[in-house]
């Protein structure tokens, strides 16, 4: 527990010190990084906390540093351990700091078997130390931090390293410390998701919009929110909920009045912004750029509809998930850690033309599939595979 109150660098001189203390320092490097999210519409880090034994702990405040250089090159080539860094590489990536070699205690703790994978609930189970985790949905834009806040941020990066070695230890005793390292690989080469076509289409409750004209009052809606939100750096739900879109959408408005009138219409933005709504659902009502009523995205179907739509999908991904839960229990696994459940179900709803062992796991590996994942599950995908396409269908209806 730090004896202090924690200090932010938020000065060049103060971060190049720093920087040459984690030079200095010796083995990993713990790395964390805190946002504002739901807060801010950037998901820039407000806040990035390193440690290194050897070195100490140091916090570093983004917005006034600006230039990370120094510290990737001072720490650049060393392995970074995070926790669930899938969550906070894209901001440290901002910043242009970037790892070369990774460990995720989260991930770790998934393929270690750990029941619980937070990591308060991974400390306690590693360390037998209780970690409070009160602060980590807080406003880390605000300035300045509070006390408490600090001495959080502190100890999500000092208790990581000892975290780290317990989950190798328990990797490397379960024979699995290789197969995590093709995970940790696999999460720094992971591309960055590509923008959506259609993002409004994200809109929780948006299946209840009915027709083209509400669902053009939807997207202008939304591309009004989301303009504002980036212009002022403020989380777009904060403006305006997501339900108040779609009620409005689903609405018959006539006028700026109807809409102010309208209860359910909520936000801190709903009335301070009047105008701009209303010029958007003037602007969804008139327009001749009508959405398609369904995505042109392509998707796969959910599960529960494929019996219907696609019967023997159906049958390969119901014998498949059947095997490969068996393979996790024997490796004590999530099954989502074994093979992704978008992964099986790509495989199962375009499968090869053979369902051979060799198809199998081309087919895997292209989908992005490890090379321990091929390993693990293909001989049983191709097992479930042969099996599915022997089951005996049921006869058509009878017309007459």
């Amino acid at each position: 527990m730090p004896l202090e109150t924690p200090h932010v660098i938020d000065d060049r001189e103060g971060f190049l010190r720093a920087v040459e203390a984690l030079r200095a320092g010796h083995g990993p490097v713990a790395v964390d990084a805190e946002r504002a999210s739901g807060f801010r519409y950037s998901q820039r880090a407000y806040l990035v906390q390193v440690f290194r034994r050897g070195s100490g702990s140091f916090l570093f405040d983004p917005p006034a540093i600006g230039d990370f250089r120094e510290l990737q090159e001072a720490i650049g080539n060393e392995e970074w351990v995070l926790h669930a860094a899938s969550q906070d590489l894209p901001c440290l990536r901002e910043l242009d700091l970037e790892p070369q070699r990774l460990f995720d205690t989260e991930l770790g703790a998934r393929l270690a078997g750990l029941a619980r994978v937070g990591l308060g609930a991974v400390v306690e189970e590693t360390l037998g130390l209780h970690l409070a985790k009160e602060h980590s949905a807080a406003d880390w834009s605000t300035r300045p931090l509070p006390e408490s806040w600090l001495t959080y941020a502190v100890l999500d990066v000092e208790l990581l390293l000892d975290v780290r070695d317990r989950i190798e230890q328990r990797l490397t005793e379960a024979g699995k410390l290789a197969l995590a390292e093709q995970e940790f690989a696999a999460v720094l080469a992971k591309p960055a998701p590509p923008a959506k076509d259609e993002p409004w289409r994200r809109l929780s409750g948006l299946h209840a919009v009915r027709g083209q004209r509400a669902l053009a009052v939807a997207r202008e809606l939304w591309r009004a929110r989301d303009a504002y939100a980036h212009e002022i750096d403020t989380a777009p739900g904060r403006l305006l909920p997501d339900a108040s879109i779609v009620i409005a959408a689903r609405t018959a408005l006539g006028s700026k009045r109807d809409l102010a009138g309208l209860k359910t219409f909520v936000g801190r933005a709903s009335r301070s912004q009047l105008d701009r709504w209303w010029a958007a659902i003037e602007a969804g009502l008139a327009t001749d750029d009508l959405p398609r009523v369904r995505s042109g995205e392509e998707s796969i179907p959910p599960p529960r509809s494929w019996a219907d739509r696609n019967p023997e999908a159906d049958r390969r991904l119901r014998g498949a998930k059947a095997l490969l839960q068996v393979i996790a229990d024997g490796l004590n696994l999530p099954l989502e850690n074994l093979l992704t459940p978008d992964t099986l179900r790509r495989l199962c709803w375009h499968p090869p033309a053979s369902y051979d062992l060799q198809a199998i796991e081309t087919a895997l590996s292209e989908l992005g599939a490890r090379p321990w994942q091929v390993d693990a599950t293909a001989q049983a995908i191709a097992t479930a595979f042969v099996e599915a396409s022997q089951e005996p269908r049921e006869p058509s209806p009878d017309p007459s």
